[in-house]
C-alpha cells in the first residue's frame, strides 16, 4: 500500500475536522478538531482516536476553530510527541482558545457530576484539562503564508490565506519517496475557505494542478447575494432596532474568534453613524476579550482595522471578565446588546443569558453564525417552543432572529469559483464538511459546470482511500466506522427523548383538569408496559 487518506471526522458532517495521511516513511494528521451537535456525534469525543497518537509525526493545523483544534490537547496527552505546524494568527489564537476548552470541560463535567451525584450516576472526566491544553501550546511550530515547509520525510507543505478567519490556511502537500523516482503526489486541503469581501480577510488563495484537492462544502447548496458594507450594516441595524424597542434585549451568540471582532466593529460603526441607539454592548466572554486582543496585535495584517484598534476601550464596550460582572448583566433595566460564546449555544456564558432571557417576551436571540444540527442554536432556529438547559426546561417566548451576512464560509458559487481555480484536479475531489444536502448540492453544482462527476466523492466518516497517483482514481478500503450509520450525525435520539418529554409535559398541563390528567397518565403507564 502506498500513499492512504483516512476521513476521522468532518466525513457528511461539519464538525471534527482530522484526516490521517499515512506514507510509506510517516504519518500525519491534517487538524485534529473536536465533534459538536448530537450527544452521539459529541461522544466520539471521548473515546479513543482511530489511531495511535504516538504513531503521528507531525501535524498540518489549518485554523484555531475548536471544531478543528479542538481534540490537539488530547493528541498530546495521549502519546503525540511532533511538532504541530500552523501560522502565527492561529498559534497566537490557539493560545487562548484550548486552555478555554480545557476550562470549559472542567467546569461542564464539574456541574454534571454534582447532578449525577445526585441521580446515583457514576462519575465522567473531561476528555482533557485546562493543563493539558497548556502543555499541548509547545508543540505548536509557526511557519509563514506562501513558503515551503520540510514537515517530514518525504512530505513538504505550503500554507495558503483562505480568507476564513485570522491565521486560516489552505495547505498544499508534496509527497515523495525517497525509494521512488515518481513525480510527487499534490494534494491541497482547503481547510475552511472564506467569502470573498470578508471583513478582515483577504480573499482566499492557493494553487493550481493537483491530484487529489479535499474541500470544505459546509455551505455547498446555498447562495448568497453580494452584499457590500454599507447593505450589510443596514441589515444588522433593522434588526437591532427592532430588538431594543421597549428596553428590549439583544443576545448574539457569538463565536469568540473573528464573529465578536466584526459584530463590535460594525455595532460601533453604526452608533457612531446614529443609526442604532447608544446602549450598552456589553462583550460577555473572557476569551472572545482575548482574542480581541489578539486581532490588535495582528491589526496591520487585517483589512478594516485601524493600525492600533482599541475596540475594548470604546465607552459603549463593555467588557465582562468576571463571573460576578456577567451575572450582573441580568440585573440591567434597559436596552442591551449582549454578546456571550459560544456561537452555536453548546457552552459557556450564552447558555445562562439564554437560560435568563428565552422566555421573556421583549428578548430577541440574533444568530449570526452557522449551527450545526443537533446544537441548541440549531433547536432554537427550528423553532423549538421548549429546550433544556443545564437540567432545567425553559419556555422558548423570545424572537428568534438569524442574517447570513457574516459567514466565514464561502457560498456554493464562491467554492465552485475556488474548485474551478485549483484546477486540474487530475483524481479526485473529496467533498467534507457539510451536511448531507450541502454535499449533495455542491456536487449538483460541480457537475453541471462542467467538473467530471465521475472524480467526485463524499467519504463516509473513517473511509480510508488508496492515493494511487495523478489519474488514478482512489481505491476504497472497507474499515470499520465508528457511528453506526450517517443518520447519528444528525438528530439523534437524545434530541428525540427531549422533545418527547416537552411535548408529553405540555400535553398533560393543557388537560382540562385533574380527571383528565389522571387519565393522561393511565394511557402512558400502558403505553409503557406493551
Amino acid at each position: 500500500m502506498g500513499v492512504t487518506l483516512q476521513f476521522c471526522g468532518a466525513a457528511q458532517t461539519v464538525t471534527g475536522s482530522c484526516y490521517l495521511i499515512k506514507t510509506p516513511d510517516c504519518n500525519f494528521l491534517v487538524d485534529c478538531g473536536m465533534f459538536q451537535g448530537p450527544k452521539t456525534l459529541k461522544e466520539l469525543n471521548y473515546r479513543d482516536f482511530p489511531f495511535d497518537p504516538a504513531d503521528i509525526d507531525f501535524v498540518l493545523q489549518t485554523h484555531a476553530h475548536i471544531d478543528h483544534a479542538g481534540l490537539l490537547p488530547k493528541l498530546t496527552k495521549a502519546g503525540f510527541k511532533g511538532k504541530i505546524l500552523a501560522t502565527e494568527g492561529t498559534r497566537d489564537l490557539l493560545t487562548f482558545m484550548l486552555p478555554d476548552s480545557g476550562f470549559i470541560q472542567e467546569m461542564e463535567v464539574r456541574h454534571l457530576n454534582q447532578r449525577n451525584a445526585r441521580r446515583g450516576k457514576p462519575e465522567v472526566t473531561p476528555i482533557y484539562t485546562q493543563q493539558d491544553a497548556q502543555d499541548c501550546l509547545r508543540f505548536i511550530a509557526p511557519v509563514e503564508y506562501e513558503t515551503w515547509v520540510e514537515a517530514g520525510t518525504g512530505v513538504r507543505a505550503r500554507f495558503w490565506n483562505a480568507g476564513h478567519i485570522l491565521g486560516s490556511a489552505s495547505i498544499e502537500i508534496e509527497i515523495t519517496s525517497p525509494r521512488t523516482n515518481a513525480e510527487p503526489l499534490r494534494i491541497l486541503f482547503s481547510g475552511d475557505i472564506g467569502p470573498d469581501n470578508k471583513l478582515f480577510e483577504p480573499d482566499p488563495d492557493a494553487p493550481s494542478h493537483f491530484d487529489y484537492v479535499v474541500t470544505e462544502s459546509t455551505y455547498g447548496s446555498r447562495s448568497r447575494p453580494q452584499m457590500p458594507p454599507e447593505d450589510r450594516r443596514r441589515t444588522f441595524a433593522k434588526v437591532v432596532n427592532d430588538a431594543l424597542q421597549g428596553d428590549g434585549k439583544l443576545i448574539i451568540p457569538a463565536f469568540a474568534v473573528e464573529r465578536s471582532q466584526e459584530l463590535i466593529v460594525d455595532l460601533l460603526y453604526l452608533q457612531d453613524s446614529g443609526e442604532i441607539p447608544d446602549v450598552p454592548i456589553f462583550l460577555d466572554s473572557p476569551l472572545a476579550i482575548r482574542i480581541t486582543r489578539v486581532f490588535e496585535k495582528h491589526a496591520q495584517d487585517l483589512e478594516d482595522l485601524t493600525e492600533r484598534p482599541k475596540l475594548l476601550t470604546q465607552s459603549l464596550v463593555r467588557p465582562t471578565v468576571t463571573v460576578d460582572e456577567s451575572k450582573e448583566i441580568a440585573n440591567y433595566g434597559g436596552s442591551a446588546i449582549i454578546l456571550a460564546a459560544s456561537g452555536m449555544c453548546e457552552a459557556g456564558r450564552i447558555r445562562h443569558h439564554l437560560k435568563r432571557w428565552l422566555w421573556e417576551t421583549n428578548a430577541t436571540v440574533l444568530f449570526a453564525g452557522y449551527q450545526a444540527p443537533g446544537t441548541l442554536g440549531r433547536l432554537l432556529l427550528d423553532g423549538a417552543r421548549n429546550v433544556k438547559i443545564q437540567g432545567d426546561e425553559i419556555q422558548v417566548l423570545a424572537k428568534i432572529r438569524e442574517i447570513d451576512v457574516y459567514s466565514g464560509h464561502a457560498d456554493r458559487e464562491e467554492l465552485l469559483d475556488w474548485i474551478k481555480e485549483r484546477q486540474p484536479v487530475s483524481s479526485a475531489l473529496f467533498l467534507t464538511h457539510g451536511d448531507e444536502e450541502e454535499i449533495a448540492g455542491l456536487k449538483s453544482a460541480l457537475a453541471k459546470s462542467g467538473f467530471d462527476e465521475t472524480r467526485i466523492y463524499a467519504p463516509a466518516l473513517d473511509d480510508e482511500v488508496e492515493l494511487r497517483g495523478s489519474g488514478n482514481p482512489p481505491k476504497f478500503y472497507q474499515t470499520q466506522p465508528r457511528l453506526p450509520s450517517e443518520a447519528s450525525i444528525k438528530l439523534d435520539w437524545h434530541n428525540d427523548l427531549a422533545q418527547f418529554t416537552f411535548d408529553m409535559r405540555e400535553a398533560f398541563e393543557q388537560a382540562a383538569d385533574d380527571k383528565a390528567r389522571a387519565k393522561f397518565i393511565r394511557k402512558l403507564r400502558r403505553a409503557l408496559e406493551d
